[in-house]
């Protein structure tokens, strides 16, 4: 049944929609299936009552379960020496026609350049649920004889097995994936199949979830009124008439108050249809009222004709200051396209800049806008995908992943905050930067790629302005003509706005001078002038929590997480609240002891400041202020982004305290203060980039004060004044930083002037994976044309119990050496290590 051989990234699927000019000719189909460690493709038998296609997606049994499928190619013989009569039949088809060409030609390219199998990268393009699988799952035996029996000694079990039984029975259920149990015991298979021999689990196979459409009960009219009707009929189909003839079953019940008998019996007489119709589940935006395009300045104006001039691929650094109307240049850019029938592609940073700008959106274009991110529902998800296949022009508004939207005749792709961390994918593989791919998939689409920021990435900056340093060209993995390149800039804020003044605290003279709040003097009198103007104001803080790490100040030992080499954070969501610890790595939460576990000391210390402490700072010293916090930890229920933006724009608070989430592009005309609680947090990390990141971070959130008619102002406190990348946002001196920056960068031949892959390597055990990483970097070192670093353990080691190793290799762009073949360097890992290839790597902690 399998077929060994076959190139895949050669491979062109018929567009959807084909057809076939003779029926039943072909009786076979090769498909992909989404089965881990399974590559090559499998052949199996089309049952006559299908209507299969390439680029289908499939359900097939599978060995011993049922998994997702993709159709590749259609048979009309057998291609391998196998009797017919044992080749399996396709079980049925779960989604028709989801892979164009192009969008085939995309996922293929990503596979190639991340060093992902091509199923991997289908996986995270599509919508979760599409290619379900039956997992294999353990539950405890539910008899009341083995439950004696477990309650009573179980010394004959090995520690594994013992271990295994712990977790079931901690778990209300009973019941874990194998999976799972893999991944938190070592050799989990042995204690497994030790519980089995003693009867003390059951194995059995979870059938795959698929999505399927959501359907519900409508009614129709048909017949016109009629001598045998009801007087409570004729009310029935005079409120259906004046409604459009076709109402929902459930809502027309609630605007008559009949029963469905009444309905049942109209139907039977011919007056109405009533029939399963499908709904579709997108995500619901509020009622607004409807917007007109802005008078643009020369600057916009200047920046919207170069965009609307462009035909074809071109790629766009759109470099505005903040407060700047990029957006309004994106409104203005795509309405002609969906008046010429073509979509568009607006990719966000963070679920929580979604809300504000969609808003924008649908005011402009209406329901033309669909969302699309991971905090959308399975099913919302699975139904905006569909809409986005029917063809209609449409504007799709998400997160890195909406890269993969399929929308067809896409006009424009936008990457708003282009610089954001937050479009590249750590894990799991492929660890794709939608930057990267949006390049891609502007050129296959044969649209321009705006990339708007009022900090643009280094490597954006390079590669598409004349900057005064030699730039090498770096090469993507096939040979391409020059790019078309195009650098705009808006250098001034709307209606001439000034940028705020930016007033540095040196908080070393703050202690010499006696004060020892989190807040300066500087800061305190803008705090107590933000109550008495009734005006709003932001405060920043770097982490979320209320302090960074708990100490005993008698004996010095730090409250650390038992799974990770980290210290827990101390969280308190309001006084009186429960006190816990936490660690923002694994997450695991135990309750904050009363003494110090080392030397029984009832004094532990908290240090450093989350926002949860500076919010109980706020209440202690300015109790009339009010506040809202917008941090991971208030913005986890599904909706909290939209709800607390909307009460902080309404006036319902005096400041908004949060992490950098508040950083990103919001535009809050009303505030006049942003506070940096502590710039040195983003100062000093063991990262190549940290500089870059402080520096656009503290930038954009300088950035969203003063946006309104009222002047702003920002203050930042800090232990470093003397820093220069403080002195550069002090100035608000993006070129004079990125000049800078870029000379080290060059010196040391990081990216953007050199490329980097990092192996991660991580295992339950340390020494296997400490083995494991050698053998490799020494496996490397017999190739030529890169550096290799390493191997050396992650800055943390051990995180949720995975001890970790890293890998880097660094090489010049210009010269894309010959890289190492990463199926043999996959074969040198045992099964209990894990490996990951992170291509263009921007987080190496």
């Amino acid at each position: 049944m399998y077929k060994s051989g076959i190139n895949l990234l050669n491979l062109v699927v018929a567009e959807p929609g084909e057809t076939y000019k003779t029926e039943n000719v072909n009786r076979w189909v090769e498909v992909l299936v989404d089965c881990p460690e399974t590559i090559g493709l499998f052949t199996y038998r089309l049952p006559s009552q299908l209507k299969i296609k390439p680029g289908d997606i499939l359900s097939v049994p599978f060995r011993t379960q049922k998994v997702g499928a993709i159709a590749i190619r259609l048979l009309t013989e057998l291609n391998i020496d196998l009797p017919p009569e044992k080749i399996k039949e396709v079980e049925d088809i779960v989604s028709e026609g989801f892979f164009p060409t192009t969008y085939w030609e995309l996922l293929n390219r990503v596979a190639a350049y991340y060093y992902t199998p091509l199923i991997q990268v289908i996986r995270v393009a599509l919508p979760p649920g599409l290619l379900g699988r039956s997992q294999r799952r353990i539950r405890l035996i539910s008899n009341e004889e083995i439950k004696r029996q477990i309650a009573s000694s179980l010394t004959f079990l090995t520690p594994t097995a013992q271990e295994i039984l712990n977790l079931l029975q901690s778990q209300p259920a009973g019941d874990y994936s194998f999976v799972y149990l893999q991944q938190k015991v070592k050799t989990a298979y042995r204690g497994v199949r030790e519980l089995l021999r003693f009867g003390l689990v059951e194995s059995y196979l979870e059938p795959p979830r698929l999505n399927r459409p959501k359907r519900q009960k409508a009614v129709t009219l048909i017949g016109s009124v009629d001598s045998d009707l009801t007087t409570r009929q004729r009310e029935i189909l005079e409120v259906l008439r004046r409604r459009g003839g076709e109402l929902w079953q459930s809502e027309l019940l609630q605007i008559c108050h009949a029963s469905s008998s009444i309905l049942k019996t109209m139907a039977q007489k011919g007056y109405i249809v009533i029939e399963d119709k499908e709904v579709l589940r997108t995500e619901q935006g509020l009622a607004l009222a409807p917007d007109v395009p802005k008078t643009l300045n020369p600057h916009q104006a200047n920046a919207l004709s170069t965009i609307q001039a462009l035909n074809g691929f071109a790629q766009v650094l759109l470099h505005g200051i903040t407060g700047s109307g990029k957006t309004e240049v994106y409104l203005q850019a795509i309405a002609p396209l969906i008046n010429q029938g073509k979509s568009a592609l607006v990719l966000v940073p963070e679920i929580g800049l979604t809300p504000q700008l969609t808003d924008r959106f649908r005011a402009r274009f209406g329901g033309k806008v669909s969302v699309y991110h991971s905090a959308l529902s399975d099913g919302e998800r699975y139904d905006t995908w569909r809409q986005m296949l029917t063809g209609e022009p449409q504007i799709v508004i998400g997160t890195r992943s909406a890269i993969f939207a399929p929308l067809p005749n896409l006009g424009l792709i936008i990457l708003d905050e282009e610089h954001d961390s937050s479009f590249k994918q750590d894990s799991p593989i492929p660890t794709y930067h939608a930057r990267t791919v949006a390049q891609w998939r502007a050129e296959v689409e044969n649209c321009p790629l705006i990339l708007g920021s009022a900090t643009p990435s280094l490597e954006s900056w390079v590669n598409l302005t004349n900057s005064p340093l030699p730039i090498p060209h770096s090469p993507l993995p096939t040979p391409h003509s020059p790019l078309p390149n195009y650098y705009i800039s808006l250098p001034e804020r709307i209606n001439s706005r000034p940028l705020p003044p930016v007033e540095l605290v040196d908080m070393r003279l703050e202690l010499q001078q006696g004060n020892r709040s989190i807040f300066s003097r500087s800061l305190q009198a803008a705090l107590q002038q933000l109550q008495e103007k009734q005006q709003q104001g932001i405060l920043f803080i770097h982490r979320r929590g209320h302090s960074t790490f708990v100490s005993c100040r008698s004996c010095g030992y730090v409250m650390e997480c038992p799974h990770c080499d980290v210290s827990l954070s101390y969280h308190q969501t309001e006084a009186g609240a429960p006190q816990l610890l936490r660690c923002h790595y694994c997450n695991y939460t135990r309750s904050h002891p009363p003494q110090c576990p080392e030397c029984g000391s009832p004094y532990l210390k908290f240090f450093g400041s989350g926002t949860q402490r500076v919010a109980q700072e706020l209440a202690k010293q300015f109790p009339q202020l009010s506040y809202i916090r917008f941090d991971s930890d208030t913005t986890r229920n599904k909706g909290a982004h939209r709800q607390l933006l909307t009460q902080f724009a309404n006036g319902e608070a005096h400041l908004l305290v949060g992490t950098q989430m508040i950083t990103k592009g919001l535009d809050l005309p009303q505030v006049t203060l942003v506070g940096v609680v502590s710039a040195d947090g983003l100062l000093h990390l063991s990262d190549y980039r940290a500089s870059e990141r402080a520096f656009q971070t503290l930038t954009q959130v300088a950035g969203r004060a003063g946006r309104g008619d009222d002047p702003g102002r920002v203050i930042v406190q800090t232990y470093t004044p003397e820093h220069p990348v403080i002195g550069a946002v002090r100035q608000h001196d993006y070129q004079s930083f990125s000049q800078t920056e870029l000379e080290e960068r060059q010196a040391l031949n990081y990216p953007p002037y050199g490329r980097l892959i990092l192996l991660r390597l991580s295992s339950l055990d340390p020494i296997q994976v400490q083995n494991t990483a050698q053998i490799i970097a020494t496996a490397l070192s017999s190739s030529e044309g890169f550096d290799i670093l390493g191997p050396a353990p992650a800055n943390i080691v051990r995180v949720a119990n995975r001890f970790r190793w890293q890998i880097m290799l660094k090489f010049n762009p210009d010269a894309l050496p010959k890289l190492p073949d990463w199926e043999s360097v996959r074969s040198l890992c045992p099964k209990s290590v894990s490996l990951t290839i992170d291509v263009d790597p921007l987080n190496i902690m």
